[in-house]
């Protein structure tokens, strides 16, 4: 099991994380003509794989906006809310943050990544127990 964190911010002006929570996925909203790694990264998912959607403002604190498992192999093309998806059950859809960290690697701001620091993953693995 993997824990990954992934953004919900289109164009820098439309949050769609509650679209995300409405219809059950996980997406990507770059064409993969434009973003083929995160295309790829999207369909590296396994499931039972960790994923929470996040808000990371440069030097901020982080906004966790739902936490879910990947349920199936099913990728899905052109969703209207993401070029690329995959669906997920929601185990938690509370807002909460996580205090701003002190790491040197920091990735937040990256559209999705495979989540490694000991504090976030405490806190996430702590809301689904």
């Amino acid at each position: 099991m993997a824990v990954y964190g992934i953004g919900a911010f289109y164009d820098g002006e439309y949050d769609v994380s509650g679209d995300f929570i409405t219809n059950n996925i996980v997406g990507v909203g770059w064409d993969n003509n434009d973003a083929p790694e995160l295309h790829h990264y999207l369909t590296s998912m396994k499931v039972g794989d960790v994923v929470y959607i996040k808000a990371a403002f440069k030097g901020t604190d982080i906004t966790v906006k739902g936490i879910g498992i990947i349920t199936d192999n099913t990728i899905i093309h052109n969703h209207q809310f993401a070029s690329i998806a995959r669906n997920i059950k929601w185990l938690s859809t509370q807002k909460f943050v996580i205090p701003q960290l002190r790491e040197k690697n920091n990735v937040r701001r990256n559209t999705i990544y495979e989540e490694f620091h000991p504090q976030v993953l405490r806190e996430i693995i702590n809301r689904i127990g």
